[in-house]
């Protein structure tokens, strides 16, 4: 790392510590590196990251196309391990776990919501909602189910396979599914790109609001600056690197910075 990367990611964990995240971070890596291949073909995904996802907050990753904002939140869910660093979530290092007990880690901390939806086809609405509950061998609450299940708009449509959803009602059953099980951090890959810009917009409104009322602890990819502006942080990557870390900001503030980083 040269001295002006290194500068950055100073920067980067001491704004986090004057805003308190250090204190209240669920999710956090430190010194993260991904390498994939060996020698003169082998490609750095990530170069040294180190952040702190806060407790209670939206945060959105965004990025130029390889800059390694995917690879970045496959790690921090668990999902991929890096080739050098450390990851906890809740206060237990990931990095550290077998592959049976990051799957047990995984069921009770992480919720993940796929551009794609990823839903079930043969279970309906209902069934794949409460899946994550059920492969976890604990009971769901019928109370909890119907409160999440209202405020996702899918009363009506419980009893429904995904074939006879709609693209916004599929991901609709995708977050109630994330939010099943409360988790510690909900993951989101994407989570409009697979819809129209209404639909879009109507699943950013439930993304936020599940922030709002639940005080769901969300990290999201996007490339989208309309979809980053629903989030209370906005980190860029380049290059494998953070490089560049805002508050809430509106859309067109975040084209900016976007083209910045571009730029670099």
């Amino acid at each position: 790392m040269n001295g002006k990367e290194s500068a950055m990611e100073t920067v980067l964990i001491q704004k986090e510590g004057r805003d308190g995240a250090s204190s209240t971070g669920v999710v956090s890596a430190k010194d993260v590196t991904r390498r994939y291949g060996e020698g003169d073909t082998s490609v750095d995904a990530l170069r040294g990251v180190s952040l702190e996802v806060v407790s209670g907050k939206l945060t959105a990753v965004m990025g130029p196309s390889g800059s390694g904002k995917s690879t970045l939140m496959h790690i921090l869910a668990g999902l991929d391990r890096p080739t050098e660093g450390e990851v906890t979530i809740a206060g237990e290092t990931i990095t550290e776990l077998g592959d049976t007990e990051l799957t047990k880690l995984r069921r009770e901390h992480i919720g993940f919501i796929f551009q794609f939806f990823n839903l079930l086809p043969m279970l309906t609405a209902e069934e794949n909602v409460v899946l994550p509950l059920e492969l976890a061998g604990i009971k769901p609450d019928p109370a909890w189910v119907e409160e999440l299940t209202g405020k996702v708009g899918l009363k009506d449509r419980l009893s429904h396979r995904p074939s006879e959803l709609s693209g916004g009602q599929q991901q609709r059953v995708a977050i109630a599914r994330a939010l099943v099980s409360r988790p510690t951090v909900m993951f989101a890959d994407e989570p409009t790109g697979n819809l129209d810009s209404t639909t879009g917009g109507e699943i950013l409104e439930l993304m936020r609001e599940s922030v709002t009322s639940f005080g769901q602890t969300t990290v999201m990819v996007t490339h989208d600056a309309h979809a980053a502006a629903i989030a209370d942080r906005v980190l860029f990557l380049a290059d494998g690197l953070i490089v560049k870390d805002l508050g809430r900001s509106s859309a067109r503030e975040i084209l900016a910075a976007m083209e910045e980083v571009s730029r670099q």
